[in-house]
Order: C-alpha cells, then structure tokens, then sequence
C-alpha cells in the first residue's frame, strides 16, 4: 500500500494516477521492467547532502545514473555525496529503504528532478514499497512536487 502521506498528497492534490502491483523488485531498472514501464520514465529517487548541510532529494530517470559533479554545481555546494542507508531509513520511516516517493516536501526537503524525463509522458515511481508503482502524468508530478529541473544525470 502507498505510504499515506504519499496517498493524501496525491487524492488532496486532485491527480490522475493508477497503482501498478509488481512482483517484489529492489533496482530502479527491475521495477521498471516489472511493470512494463520505460527506465526513461520510472523515477529513481536518491537523497545527497554536502557537508554541514540539509539533505536534498534528487529524482532522476532508473536509466540514468547521477553524476555528482554536475549536481554540485546545480546546488552550488563544493561536495556532494549519497546519504549512507541508515539515514535514509530515519528520514523515511514509513517507506522501504530504496522505495521513497519522489516529494520533496512530505519529507521536509528539497526536491531536485532532472531535465531528461519527457514532459509530455508518463511518470512513475515507487510510493514506499517494493510491489508497487503510482503511474502519473510527468505534467501532474510537477504540478504536485514543484520540483527544481536540473541538468544531473549521466546517460
């Protein structure tokens, strides 16, 4: 079941989205797979921090991998680096690590998203666990996130 903060977000939102089930997967690309989705348009969602500062989620296509030089330089910050998993876990407490929704905002964070995914099509990503998938309009995520759309990706 999607987390509820994830779920009122989105039913208080007024979006369209749909609920995917999938067999159990752990990797952005075996989600996407699962559900028959392209890794262009399932989110990957990572959490970066630089030293002496808050985290920062970030949201990139699961084809895609983050480049962290880039991303310093969007955020303006000298280093960058992934949160280690026992952070993540207290940050998201309600969510299966590796499966947090792409919001910002229920977390207390900023949200990073980067440029590549396709504007006009479908977005999906996990919800907090891994046998589902919320498929939205990518129109409708940036409506709901107000995400900063940053060039950080490494194709």
């Amino acid at each position: 079941m999607l987390v509820e903060r994830a779920k009122r977000l989105l039913e208080t939102g007024g979006a369209a989205y749909e609920t995917l089930p999938h067999r159990e997967a752990f990797t952005a690309q075996g989600v996407a797979s699962a559900v028959h989705v392209s890794g262009w348009q399932l989110a990957k969602v990572l959490v970066v921090r630089s030293p002496g500062e808050e985290p920062v989620m970030v949201v990139l296509p699961a084809s895609c991998r983050l480049d962290l030089s880039a991303l310093a330089r969007v955020l303006d910050k000298p280093d960058v680096s992934l949160l280690p998993e026992e952070e993540i876990r207290a940050l998201f407490p309600d969510c299966e690590i590796g499966a947090m929704p792409p919001f910002g905002q229920l977390y207390g964070m900023s949200v990073y998203v980067d440029k590549c995914f396709p504007k006009a099509g479908e977005f999906a990503f996990q919800a907090g666990n891994h046998h589902e998938v919320v498929r939205m309009p990518y129109a409708e995520y940036e409506r709901l996130a107000r995400p900063a759309v940053a060039d950080f990706c490494r194709h």
